[in-house]
């Protein structure tokens, strides 16, 4: 970059140097100003909020693609167009499409977290079960092309974090119903169990055209998903250890009559007592 000759006060001049690299006698070369990187968004408070605003528009013009138009239409080009940057500031946020796509399927767990909290928890698990797979199918049908990529499209080995947090809410759901007394099976497998079959239920629906789709389906689903995790009544209530192992296993993060390496010995017990064939 050149430098620009400025005139001071007195009438002397010196060089502006902002934004240069200056070459010293030994070849090297000055670090960028601070001006410079007040135009690449970095190093100062302004340009940290240009630089989280422009992230913003464009996972926001990404989403609206997507819903759109489906993956195919979230182009690099089209991106920065939609959103009023250039491609340069895509690649510099984002590193490539796939980072971008990433940063979508955040936005869009982020979006059903969202809508997840909303849902107050009732005095029954099993029917806040029921109320989640229900939202779960509702927002996949309402987005398909967030949530196919979302489930469908995301890397393998590679869970997005707010895909985990997503889990994790189910699982904490699951664990209600164990500590009610009325999981039938560990925590872990129900809660894998629950996730294939509201995921695969979803992603069925949504590949069939509309009008030819069972609307019994997903009520079918849910209710096979339940009845194989849970009892109608609590299951610490009938004979036998598994039931207890299960029950007791739930509530054991709650106790604090034991040691840490107390706490996880039992544990140990209690999922070996719980799944024999673990």
């Amino acid at each position: 970059m050149e430098s620009e000759d400025v005139t001071a006060a007195d009438g002397t001049h010196t060089v502006n140097r902002e934004g240069s690299h200056e070459a010293k006698p030994d070849g090297s070369h000055d670090a960028p100003s601070d001006g410079n990187r007040d135009r690449d968004g970095n190093g100062t408070r302004d340009g940290n909020r240009e630089r989280d605003g422009n992230r913003e528009r464009i996972v926001a013009a990404a989403a609206r693609l997507l819903s759109d138009g489906g993956p195919d239409a979230v182009s690099t080009r089209a991106v920065s167009s939609a959103a009023g940057v250039q491609p340069p500031t895509i690649y510099r946020l984002f590193g490539d499409k796939q980072g971008l796509l990433d940063a979508v399927v955040a936005y869009g767990f982020t979006e059903y977290l969202s809508s997840k909290a909303a849902h107050e928890a009732g005095d029954d698990p099993v029917e806040d079960l029921r109320a989640g797979w229900d939202l779960h199918i509702g927002l996949g049908l309402a987005n398909p092309a967030l949530y196919s990529l979302m489930y469908g499209g995301h890397r393998p080995g590679v869970p997005s974090p707010a895909a985990v947090a997503a889990f994790d809410m189910l699982a904490r759901l699951i664990r209600r119903i164990a500590e009610a007394g009325r999981l039938a099976i560990p925590e872990e497998r129900a809660a894998a169990l629950v996730h294939a079959a509201g995921c695969g239920t979803t992603l069925t629906l949504i590949a069939t055209p509309e009008a030819r789709r069972d609307p019994e389906l997903s009520r079918t689903a849910r209710e096979a998903a339940i009845a194989a995790i849970t009892t109608d009544a609590p299951a610490a209530a009938e004979p036998g250890p598994v039931a207890a192992a299960v029950t007791l296993r739930a509530a054991l993060p709650r106790t604090d009559a034991l040691t840490v390496p107390e706490r996880n010995l039992l544990r140990e017990w209690l999922d070996r007592i719980a799944d024999p064939a673990r």
